[in-house]
């Protein structure tokens, strides 16, 4: 993922919503969301080339999704994929923190990430800059390249209207998705210096992302209600760059 924007224990009736989208190059082989074959009880979308996952739940009720943490100046081209960061948590069984205190032990082998995993009583946030598990407070927060809640335009941007869209009586999956699919892009004075230039800056700057070889591949809206049932929907963008799938999910843990 590139920006992942979640309502935690702040709705009386949703514990856990979730706006997020999946930025990548338009020729990495992606498969949308579905319930995988060889984990059945997994749902998410699947990275073709390497086997992994950016977000996923499952039946169960467990929750992972990932950023990269964006540093070109220390990228390793050796490094493993961090998709399974992800897919090794929904595939398993171990609590948050026990799984996250073994990706410690191992986070050298990957490039630069922020993790989430969670269950349907916790949610716990680790990122190697700082190489300390967080459990997540309540609250509207916000995740990009950076570490999470880093003001960045599109993340001050996006939980401000997440704060306004979940105040209305009824949480609407378009008015989630129009907020994903904002392009404006954010005024060079308020641009972080990331190391990738100028011009990608203001390129990667939107909400929604859209260049000639980059952009955002998928939409994902998750909501978990009181009553332990999961909503989830994703608009999925074919392989023509032009249109796109959309896909509802429903189910009870």
């Amino acid at each position: 993922m590139c920006v992942i924007l979640f309502a935690y224990c702040v709705h009386p009736q949703f514990p856990l919503i979730i706006a997020a989208n999946r930025d990548e190059f338009y020729n990495r082989p992606t498969a949308p969301a579905a319930f995988w074959d060889d984990a059945p009880d997994v749902l998410g979308g699947r990275d073709l080339e390497k086997g992994g996952t950016w977000m996923g739940v499952t039946r169960t009720g467990r929750f992972a999704a990932i950023t990269n943490y964006r540093d070109p100046k220390h990228m390793r081209p050796d490094a493993k994929s961090r998709g399974h960061l992800v897919s090794g948590y929904l595939t398993g069984t171990d609590t948050p923190i026990v799984y996250l205190e073994k990706v410690k032990q191992e986070c050298g082998l990957y490039n630069g990430f922020n993790l989430l995993v969670g269950d349907t009583e916790s949610l716990y946030y680790y990122t190697p800059l700082h190489n300390e598990i967080k459990e997540v407070k309540p609250g509207i927060h916000g995740l990009s390249n950076h570490i999470l809640d880093t003001p960045w335009p599109k993340v001050k941007k996006g939980t401000q209207r997440l704060w306004q869209a979940i105040k209305e009586d009824k949480i609407e999956d378009d008015v989630l998705f129009s907020i994903l699919a904002d392009m404006e892009q954010a005024k060079d004075s308020e641009l972080p210096d990331t190391g990738v230039g100028i011009e990608w800056e203001r390129i990667l700057s939107p909400l929604f992302i859209s260049s000639k070889k980059y952009g955002t591949r998928s939409s994902t809206i998750l909501m978990i209600d009181n009553h332990k049932n999961i909503m989830f929907t994703e608009r999925f963008l074919l392989s023509d760059l032009r249109n796109w799938k959309v896909s509802t999910f429903r189910f009870h843990i």
